[in-house]
Order: C-alpha cells, then sequence, then structure tokens
C-alpha cells in the first residue's frame, strides 16, 4: 500500500512511518519540519539527540528497511504542491500526524494560539480538500486527542467512542433517538484545533464520501519502538520542556536527573494514556480496517488506561527514591476530574495493551539518565499560563 505519512519526523509519526515501512508498505514522509524549527524558537532540544532527516533515512536503510521517501511541504500553506503530490503519488491512505501538538505551547502567546489555528485547521482542510479534488479514493487516518471530550466532571459517565446516543423529546410528548457527535469541550487552543478538525471529517465524509478515521489519542509515554532501537540515528525524540514534555516521560526524566517531581495544581487530574510501541500498533489497525464506502467517520478511543497525575506521580517516586513538589497551575482546568474511557475498538481489533509496568518506566528512566548532559533545567518549569489569573499564580 502506499502511504503517505504526513509529519513523519515528529514524535508519533517518526515510528509510526518506520513501522509501516517495516510492514511492507510504500511510505513517503512529507514535513516541513516546524518541530525542529520550534525547538530553536523555544531554545531547547529533545533530551535525545535526533539526527537530520536525511542522516535518520538514511540509517533506515542501512539496517535493512524499505526505503522511505521523504518531501518537504507545508501542508498549510502550499496547497497545489499537496495536490499535485497527490496525483503523482495516488496513496491508498494518508496519515495525518502534521499538527502542532502541544496544549502548553497553543498557550504561549497570542502568536501561538493564532499559529495552532493556522497550521492545523488550514492543514486538515487543504488535506480533505485535496483529496476531493484529485478525485482519488484515499483513507484518511487522523491523530486526534482525547482532550475533544475535555477533561471537565462527566459524572461518572463512560465517554463513548466519538459519538453518543441521544434522546430528543418532541413538542407532542413523542421522543426519538439519534447518534451525534459527542458533545465538545476543548481546554486550550490546541484541543479547540482537534474539534474543529472532527467537525470538518464529520463534513466532508457527510458531503464527499471520504473515508477518514480519526483516533482520539491519549497522552503518549514511553520514547522509542523497537524499529527506533535499531541504530543511534533511528532515535525517537524525548521532549521533556514544559511546552512539549508530556506528563509522565516528564516525571521519568527528572527522576533520572534527581530533580523534583512537578505536580501542577492539586495532582487530581485523570487523563488517559498510552505506550508509543501501542500508538503505533493501532495506526495500524486503523489502516487495516478503513471504513466502507459511504460510512461515517471511524471514532476511536486510542487509550489503553487512565490514571491520576498525583498517583502517577507517587509511583515514579516510590520507584526511584524522587521528591514530589506541588506547584501552581498554570492551566484553567478542573482541580480534578474522573474520565473512564470505553476503547472496545482496538481491543476487538486485536490490541493487546502494554501498561505502565516497572520495566518499561525504568526503560524510559535509563533513556534519561543516558542523555542527562542534554537536559536545560530552565527548560523543565511550565511557564505557558492559559490566563492572566493563572500567570500571576505561577509568576507572583
Amino acid at each position: 500500500m502506499k502511504v503517505l505519512v504526513l509529519g513523519g519526523d515528529g514524535f508519533c509519526g517518526w515510528p509510526c512511518a518506520l513501522n509501516l515501512a517495516d510492514q511492507g508498505h510504500d511510505v513517503v514522509i512529507v514535513d516541513n519540519l516546524s518541530r525542529r524549527k520550534i525547538d530553536v524558537d523555544l531554545g531547547v532540544t529533545s533530551l535525545t539527540p535526533i539526527a537530520t532527516v536525511e542522516d535518520r533515512l538514511g540509517a533506515w536503510q542501512e539496517t535493512g528497511g524499505q526505503p522511505i521517501g521523504f518531501v518537504l511541504l507545508d501542508l498549510a500553506r502550499e496547497y497545489e504542491r499537496l495536490l499535485q503530490l497527490l496525483r503523482d503519488e495516488a496513496p491508498e491512505a494518508v496519515v495525518h500526524f502534521a499538527e502542532q501538538r502541544a496544549a502548553p505551547y497553543s498557550m504561549k502567546s497570542a502568536a501561538c494560539k493564532r499559529y495552532t489555528i493556522d497550521n492545523n485547521v488550514n492543514g486538515t482542510h487543504n488535506l480533505l480538500c485535496a483529496i476531493v479534488e484529485s478525485g482519488l479514493d484515499v483513507h484518511v487516518v487522523h491523530l486526534g486527542t482525547m482532550g475533544v471530550y475535555g477533561y471537565g466532571s462527566h459524572r461518572g459517565a463512560t465517554i463513548p467512542e466519538g459519538y453518543l446516543t441521544v434522546e430528543v423529546p418532541q413538542p407532542d410528548g413523542s421522543r426519538f433517538t439519534e447518534q451525534i457527535l459527542h458533545p465538545a469541550n476543548p481546554g486550550s487552543v490546541y484541543h479547540m484545533s482537534k474539534t474543529l478538525d472532527q467537525l470538518l471529517f464529520f463534513y466532508y465524509s457527510k458531503n464527499d464520501a471520504l473515508r477518514i478515521t480519526d483516533l482520539h489519542q491519549g497522552i503518549v509515554w514511553g520514547t522509542n519502538t523497537e524499529l527506533c532501537g535499531k541504530d543511534p540515528r533511528l532515535i525517537n525524540r524525548f521532549d521533556y520542556d514544559g511546552d512539549y514534555g508530556t506528563v509522565l516521560n516528564r516525571f521519568l526524566m527528572q527522576a533520572a536527573i534527581n530533580y523534583p517531581l512537578t505536580v501542577h495544581g492539586t495532582g487530581g487530574q485523570t487523563r488517559a494514556f498510552i505506550h508509543i510501541r501501542d500508538s503505533v500498533k493501532c495506526v495500524q489497525l486503523a489502516l487495516d480496517n478503513p471504513p466502507a464506502p459511504g460510512e461515517k467517520v471511524k471514532i476511536f478511543n486510542q487509550m489503553t488506561e487512565s490514571h491520576q497525575v498525583a498517583h502517577l506521580a507517587q509511583k515514579v517516586a516510590d520507584m526511584t527514591g524522587s521528591q514530589v513538589a506541588y506547584l501552581p497551575n498554570p492551566r484553567n482546568e478542573a482541580r480534578d476530574n474522573d474520565l473512564i474511557v470505553d476503547n472496545r475498538c482496538f481491543l476487538d481489533l486485536g490490541l493487546e495493551p502494554t501498561t505502565l509496568d516497572d520495566g518499561l518506566l525504568t526503560e524510559v528512566v535509563d533513556i534519561a539518565r543516558r542523555y542527562a548532559e542534554r537536559c536545560d533545567r530552565r527548560r523543565i518549569p511550565c511557564t505557558s499560563a492559559w490566563t492572566r489569573t493563572q500567570a500571576e499564580a505561577i509568576n507572583p
């Protein structure tokens, strides 16, 4: 199968591209390298050293991997080039990772908010328009987020996979049931962009019969897959800074360098998690099980378990002997929340979840220790505030 991996140079996109090539697919990475440029803007780098795209792809072939193509293209700005690329490559599937992925970065400034919407929404819409204009039958697999549902109180209800069955009362007293997109409750501009994405998918599936799978992913932890470990130049990103580092990886890195584990707020926030290896497997399962022509958007909750942030911190502290530090919360969010998620679709397709066992946690700590000298401690604190009130709390 010919597969374009948009954003294939990024944290989730890179191991996914390797996996698809290893599975025998003809893979082309399409990326504008914006994630590398953001590192320059922020003055921070991945804890793990990331080779150039050319060196990465060369190393992959040297290890015996099937060649992966690369096209430097800005999905949000170069529509005509995107359209021509689709016509030239005629892919059967497109895996869409090409979005600014960090909630804190999206709230850092007005410029970051505008960039996140411009890049994410325009890029997604350009892709859908180009597929329609090309006339190709392309299955789009998009990496969304669990954050479209919001992290307020769901009153113990299980979050379904994308759609909610509601009962609608009529003036005459009768009622009928209907299935609608689960009400969105985004908690950041980043999450808002993913909410807008799902509305675009809903429309283009209905209007143009595009085949789309939207993966509502939880927080990814871990760093490498087996394929990323075949050569040092294939190593994946390890973001630890306050804008791009995800909570569990940050805890594990902080433990590795004897830095107190930073819990922002009460620690009562409950989040969904998935290991990077399972994230890669889920994309493969989605590609292997596309929607039928005319079928509505498939929505999978791409997560394997939920945990409260304070409990995670304590688990890492117990394992490593680290201290836990409670700090003011830069986010405008509930002090605590419940989170019960239905993920039966992937389980029914054969996913065997990777759980939060001590062995894998230790693996991440070992990687962090190996590259500890690359850590800039000044970049660890979370300083991007959601509102002026939060900014005053973290910078009194």
